[in-house]
This record gives structure tokens, sequence and C-alpha cells, in this order.
């Protein structure tokens, strides 16, 4: 999304569980007419999906399992569930008032074990060890849970990366927070060397003119060094400017310098960053000097560049662009393939990005339903390029890219459109862990969803012990 606007909630602490619903659906549910993706993975016809107001419907090889509704302080009108990350048994779900943490470990019966509020758009959420990280891109008058919304041309204000210490799951405790230029939107894991050391890459947009945290170009990105066992001397400790390259078309949609979101797979030195009007790719093999490898750019096709997956042989990049900023309906009927859509990128021997096929969803959502590309990650499947991707009201979208020039989906799951007076909604994030899709959905909290296809079955058998989207890993070092 673009620079969110915060609701003014005061902070508090924590607060336990939350109810969770185990039928396959908490709405009448039928297969949507628009697609019936086959066991093959034969790509779906393009038409309406005719669901009614939250009915569900899926694909026959996917359903829900599991929800787990927001609740209360987190099911205000802007209290939005926002990006997910895991560890052990244990889902980690960011939304505008703080993060709630779900026990994962029968997911088909997860429960909430933790609630912190804390507010501040939009936090971005990961975890690494005993460490959780939450970015905060919405200028507050100061760094701890307790602060309210300021002004951003304000003296003092402050927005970046605050830390928690989750060694007990169920009472996470603020531990620090450091100031970032232009707050941070989300940011990045990179391991440093050693285990002592990570690294927070942070992405932000910018400039604000007239401001004090967010000056004119911005075109750097900030570092920050956590050292793992003093997580309270965290610092920004370089902010390379790797966009000096960048043209900025004052006429886009969104004419940001910085960058929206930055996918690290360290074991190859390499980092591709979504950054709003461009594409990038980064050698990070010296994590506190990475280096511009490429700048790619689509003009005709793409607004906001948005996101980044690598694929398991780091041979590839699908890039994700949030045409409107996630607030608009781009999968209308009206609709063009490549606009709000995924985009397939071949990486050369040399590491030039080469632009493959183009992918959307073919299931023609109604003008009330926000629908654009959003956050997903890699399915772990030996031997193909598979992976699992957020649409907001678009639903749920599994997705074989090992073809570049030809992307196909697979399964999906989506709901009908809102009740009247919601303007957002859908997921946020939809990522694979562990045998099972976990998708948040803005409005009504964690959706667990269980694909069942030949051709994604043998992810199953591949355990992870963490996972961080942005942060990716091969399936052997899982």
């Amino acid at each position: 999304m673009k620079r969110p606007i915060a609701a003014a909630v005061l902070a508090a602490v924590l607060i336990p569980a939350a109810a969770c619903t185990t039928a396959e659906s908490p709405s009448p549910t039928r297969s949507a007419s628009s697609a019936s993706p086959t066991a093959t993975g034969t790509p779906a016809a393009t038409t309406a999906s005719e669901l009614g107001e939250d009915e569900i419907g899926h694909s026959p090889n996917m359903k829900v399992i599991a929800n787990v509704p927001l609740q209360a302080p987190f099911n205000g009108p802007e209290a939005w569930g926002t990006d997910l990350a895991f560890q052990g048994n244990y889902a980690f779900v960011g939304n505008y008032e703080g993060f709630t943490v779900h026990d994962i470990g029968d997911p088909t019966h997860p429960k909430a074990v933790a609630q912190v509020e804390c507010p501040g758009g939009q936090n971005d959420i990961s975890v690494s060890g005993d460490l959780l990280f939450l970015s905060i891109d919405d200028p507050r008058s100061d760094d701890t849970c307790a602060s309210t919304p300021a002004d951003p041309f304000s003296d003092p204000e402050w927005e970046g990366i605050r830390i928690f210490d989750i060694s007990d799951k169920t009472h996470p405790r603020y531990v620090s927070a450091v100031q970032t230029e232009c707050g941070s939107h989300t940011h990045t894991i990179v391991p440093g060397k050693d285990s002592g050391t990570l690294y927070l890459y942070v992405s932000s947009p910018g400039p604000i003119p007239g401001s004090k945290g967010c000056p004119a170009p911005h075109e750097n990105i900030s570092i920050v060094e956590v050292p793992v066992e003093e997580p309270a001397r965290a610092r920004v400790v370089a902010k390379p400017e790797i966009l000096k390259e960048r043209v900025i078309d004052e006429n886009a949609d969104f004419p940001s310098a910085g960058c929206h979101d930055i996918t690290a797979y360290p074991e190859k030195g390499l980092a591709a960053g979504a950054c709003f009007g461009d594409g990038i790719l980064m050698d990070v093999s010296d994590p506190v000097k990475p280096r511009l490898l490429q700048l790619v750019s689509d003009r005709e096709n793409f607004s906001i560049w948005h996101s980044a997956t690598f694929n398991e042989a780091g041979t590839k990049v699908v890039f994700g662009d949030e045409l409107g900023g996630g607030l608009a309906a781009t999968c209308g009927a009206s609709g063009e393939p490549t606009k709000g859509a995924d985009a397939v990128y071949d990486i050369t021997p040399g590491h030039e990005l080469v632009r493959r096929g183009y992918f959307k969803i073919p299931r023609i959502q109604t003008p009330e339903e926000n629908c654009v590309a959003h956050n997903g990650s890699l399915i772990p499947v030996p031997g193909r390029d598979v992976m699992v991707q957020a649409w907001y009201m678009g639903g749920v979208s599994v997705v074989d890219f090992t073809d570049s020039n030809a992307p196909k989906e697979i399964a999906y799951f989506e709901r009908g459109p809102l009740r009247p007076g919601l303007q957002l909604g859908g997921s946020w994030s939809a990522y694979y862990y562990n045998g099972y899709i976990y998708s948040s959905d803005i409005t009504k909290g964690l959706d667990v969803l269980r694909v069942d296809d030949p051709v994604t079955d043998p992810a199953k058998s591949v355990r992870m012990t963490e996972l961080n989207a942005q942060s990716q890993r091969s399936y052997g070092g899982a």
C-alpha cells in the first residue's frame, strides 16, 4: 500500500487468545464459476467470479480449513491485518494496531496466544531467533508503544524499526527502537557474516519536501545493524545510495524515490528490490555494502513495483505491480492482463534481468473489490517454480512459473465483496509454511488454506524452522 494513514489509537499491553473458526468456511461455500484449475494446472478462463457478499469460492484442489477472526482491539475500522512471519509452531501477524502471535501447532485449530497493542502503520513483521522486528511508516510522537500520531513536519517525530524479545511467545517484550530516514515501510533480514549480527534493509517511500525526517533526494536505503545478544544497541550503520541512477517520473501514479520492498537471497548473494518506479537487482555478498547490478523499468505495464520473489535456483525473480496502491479495483472486466500483475524475469549468468511473461488472476472482480498483486512466497516444490500470492479481494492464487513465458494458475481461494461501507479488504499476504498456506486477511483475520494437487504435493515434505518471505533460503537451508 501507499504510505499509510494511521488511526489515532493509544497503545497498551498484552491481551490473550482469540476465537477460532475451524469449519471449512465461515459463510456458504461453493466453487466460483470463473475458474476450475485442474490437477495438471490448466489455465482458467477469464470470467466473473459471481460470489455474494463475503461468500467463499475456491478451486477444487484448494480450501480453507480454519479462520481466526480479528479480535479487539484489532477489529476497529483501520485495524488492518498486514504481514506474516513464522517460527517453529508459531505465526506472527502484523496489524496497524500491533501484532498477534498464533500457535499453529495444529493448523486446523490455530489459536492466538498473545496480542501486543503497539500502533504504527503498517507494522510489517519479521522474526529471527528470540527477536521480532516491526516496520513503522507512520510519524509517531516517540518510539514507544504508547506513542500517538505526529505531524511529519514537527520536531520531534519518530518512525523506523521497533524490536521485541519473543523468547516467551505468550509475553513478547518491547526492547528498543531505531529511527530510520523516511521511516520503514518494509524491512528485510540479511544475516551477518557471523551468527551474532543481523542486518535489516529498510525500505521506505520519500522524500517529503519540508520534513526533517525524510529529506530529498532519498536515493538510499537504510541498513540497521542488530547485535543479536544486545539488540538494544541496534543502530543505522549505512545508507547506501543504490538508487542514484534512477530517473523519477513526476507524472507517475506514485513518483517516489526509495524502495517499497527488498527480497534478499543471501545464499546466492543477491537481492531484488521493488522500488516504486523500477526494479533492481543487487549483489549483497557484503551485507553492509550492497552493490547495484541492474535497474529495470517497465513504464508501459508497471505502475508501482511492489514486491519480489526468487525461484529456488536464483535464476528468476517475479516482480509484482501494486497498481493503485492497493486501493484500486484493477481486476475488473476492463482490466488489462499486464496491469496490476506479476512479471517474470529471468536472471542470466551475468546477472542481467530479462523480462519474460506476465501473470494476472483470471477471475473478474467487481468494481467494489480492491484487487491487485500483493505479497507472496515460493512453494518448495523440487524441480518446479511455484509460488502462492495474495491479491487483496482477488484472494489467494497458486501460480506455476516454471515456464517463464507462460506462468499459469493451478489453484485459488477468494471471498466475495465486503459488506457495504468497507473500502479495503482481502488477503494482504499469503505464504506457504510446512504444508499449509497462511493468509493474513485485512478484515477477516488469519486464514489457513490447504492445497492438494500433484504439482504442489511434494512441498509437503519440506519442513522449515523459520520463514520471513522477504529473506529467502534454499529448501536445504530451511
